[in-house]
Formats: C-alpha cells, structure tokens, sequence
C-alpha cells in the first residue's frame, strides 16, 4: 500500500497538469499543427514512464490502486500508438466531445489519485 500511496503522489498531480494544460480551455489551439518527430518523441517517454508503472506497479484489485496500473497501461498504449503512428495523432481526437471526455476522465483519475496521496486514510 506504500508503494501506492507514494505513485499516487506522483502519477496524480502529473495528471492534473499535464492534462488541465492541455484542454482546449488553457490552450485552444495547441494541438492546430504537429511535427511528428515530436509527437514521436513524446510517445516514447509515455511508453518508458509506462513501462516503469506498470513494472513497478502491477496490482489488480478492486480497490483504487488498480487506477496506478490502469494508467500505466493506457501510457504504454498511448505511448507505442504515438511512436508507430504519428502522423494520425492529431486527427485521433477531432471529435470535441470524445476530447472532453477523455480530458474529464483523466482529470477526475487524477483527482482521487491526489487525494488519496495527500489526504485518504492509510489503511485503505
């Protein structure tokens, strides 16, 4: 439970940001243009930080920690989709509304993953 207290500190305030400053609230126009080779780039250091989750973290239980390798599993997807397919990756969420769902679900993981770190019981 350790463990996943302390990857819960990490993985989710990293999920707050980094996709809080991806909404197309903060940034509207962020993903207008996409050079693959960084699209590529920023596939492999998802499917490394993947890698490490899931290595690190490999608990399925139906409890909250199973959002750790959930997350870790969804890098390492994302991260081999980006590195085979670049060039598809800004076509991949034209859809707003699919966008906005993901982006909410993945801010709300990175909700609870916060909160149990920083304020949930430890014996949980």
């Amino acid at each position: 439970m350790n463990k996943s207290i302390s990857l819960a500190g990490i993985i989710g305030p990293s999920l707050l940001v980094m996709v809080g400053s991806e909404t197309r609230f903060w940034n509207p126009s962020l993903y207008d243009t996409q050079i693959t080779p960084l699209v590529y780039m920023s596939g492999t250091l998802l499917f490394i930080a993947g890698l490490a989750i899931v290595r690190q973290h490999s608990v399925w239980v139906w409890k909250w920690p199973v959002l750790i390798t959930m997350t870790g599993w969804l890098g390492m997807l994302l991260g081999i989709a980006r590195m085979f397919f670049p060039q598809t990756y800004q076509r991949q969420f034209h859809n707003d509304n699919s966008a906005l769902a993901v982006e909410l679900l993945l801010i709300a993981i990175g909700i609870l993953l916060t909160y149990k770190a920083y304020f949930g019981k430890r014996s949980d």
